[in-house]
């Protein structure tokens, strides 16, 4: 049973809290939605004046609306209707980056669920209604969110989550630049391991804490003092070993690799998709086309990290490394474009203000993108590239009711979806409301 089905199961028996308005609700829980126009993401084309008909948390039908004196129980004509966003690459878990090195290990874990829950809130009332949460520092707090979301004590979007960061020993995913005269938590080096039977035995001891899947740092990070993104971290039999030993349990792999080197590694290794890509070449995009491999590129990240960090003195390495990824990346990814390489949306929410995911549409379509690809990018592609799109990613019978509604033509103008727009998730209108408490 895959992770969205026993999200609706936990839905049925623990009674989802989402909180609704007066007239989400019909008789016998069913739901029809009028919409001005909706877009197909799999045909890639617009539907006008659209009757969508919902049926406890999934779509029961669609189709062209008519007049049969019926009133919608959510009127959405002068919108257009998406299906909810998918963010791949998110930070949910703890404070947003900052210059302070400390920050991770100064945070206890109530802490960091306190702001996870508040960053939950605010991606899915941004359209995010599905995220792909590639790792916090201390181990398993973004299980612990997810259930919450899953059980109704919180709300937010779906999560797939990773449970820590595997990394080499002072690594991209270790707690680093603290001296030698501070401790780190056990909590923080779950995921710390050196050869492929170390990798292994941390891999299995993930996947028995219930994760979604594994997340690898294969390279050095922008954001890790020491370490060079564009440097091999992992040697291709451990990433080997972790795609073994998550295959077991019917899991995969994704990888963060910046390092040309390093991401042609991993996907000879067999990982489903790499995060960032930063320093690509051709050859490795030719790989990635010829395997299946997914990259998720975050290519509106480089100008917050540059405008924020040189108002706030982050650390000048890291800004130096910013500035040597930015370029590249950006160039890279209109390259994947021209290719047909397979790309999920994923932004890295957590290095920035989360709900500002939506900021990164526009910059795709810059770097070549139409304005539907950018939209597929964070739908259906981004659902096949997580093996869910049976579920999610677009608006099809069967399919989980997760709807946004907003102003205007997306497809005229990509910004559009930068506001906050109307949001159903799991057949359910999103309204402002508390959750009960968590003491």
């Amino acid at each position: 049973m895959n992770a969205f089905r026993l999200w609706t199961l936990a839905c049925c028996v623990m009674g989802c809290l989402i909180f609704l308005t007066d007239t989400a609700v019909a008789e016998e829980n069913t739901v029809i939605v009028r919409a001005g126009q909706v877009l197909d993401v799999v045909g890639g084309q617009v539907l006008r004046d659209q009757r969508i008909t919902i049926h406890g948390e999934r779509i029961a039908s669609i189709g062209p609306w008519a007049d049969e004196g019926i009133s919608p129980d959510i009127d959405w004509s002068g919108k257009t209707v998406l299906p909810g966003l998918i963010d791949s690459h998110t930070h949910l878990l703890g404070d947003i980056q900052s210059e302070d090195v400390l920050a991770p290990i100064k945070a206890t874990r109530d802490d960091d669920l306190r702001l996870g829950r508040r960053h939950a809130l605010a991606t899915l009332r941004a359209g995010f209604t599905t995220v792909i949460d590639v790792g916090s520092y201390r181990a398993f707090s973004d299980v612990a969110l997810r259930d919450e979301i899953r059980s109704g004590l919180t709300i937010g979007p779906r999560m797939l989550v990773a449970g820590a960061y595997v990394t080499v020993p002072g690594g991209g995913g270790e707690v680093v630049g603290l001296g030698s005269q501070v401790a780190i938590p056990d909590e923080f080096r779950a995921g710390v391991a050196q050869g492929p039977d170390a990798v292994r035995a941390v891999v299995a001891n993930l996947l028995a804490g219930d994760v979604d899947f594994i997340k690898m740092i294969a390279t050095g990070a922008v954001l890790t003092m020491g370490t060079e993104p564009g440097s091999p971290e992992f040697y291709e039999d451990e990433i080997r070993a972790a795609v073994e030993e998550a295959a077991k349990t019917g899991k995969y792999v994704t990888a963060h690799a910046h390092g040309a080197e390093g991401v042609k590694m991993a996907i000879r290794a067999g990982v489903r998709s790499i995060q960032h890509a930063s320093i690509i070449d051709d050859e490795g995009l030719a790989m990635a086309k010829a395997h299946g491999t997914w990259l998720v590129m975050d290519v509106y990240n480089g100008d917050y990290i540059k405008e924020v960090g040189e108002r706030d003195g982050w650390p000048a390495d890291i800004l130096r490394k910013n500035s040597d990824t930015t370029d590249t990346q950006r160039a890279a990814f209109s390259k994947a474009v021209k290719l047909g390489v397979n790309l999920a949306f994923g932004t890295d929410a957590g290095v920035y203000p989360h709900g500002d995911n939506a900021r990164q549409f526009a910059y795709m379509v810059r770097l070549g993108m139409t304005p539907m690809q950018a939209i597929q990018s964070a739908t259906i592609q981004a659902a096949r590239a997580m093996s869910i799109d049976d579920e999610l990613g677009s608006i099809q019978p069967g399919k989980v009711a997760d709807l946004i509604a907003v102003e205007g033509d997306v497809l005229t103008d990509i910004s559009k979806l930068e506001a906050q727009p109307d949001v159903i998730i799991g057949g359910r209108l999103l309204a402002d409301a508390p959750v009960r408490s968590h003491r």
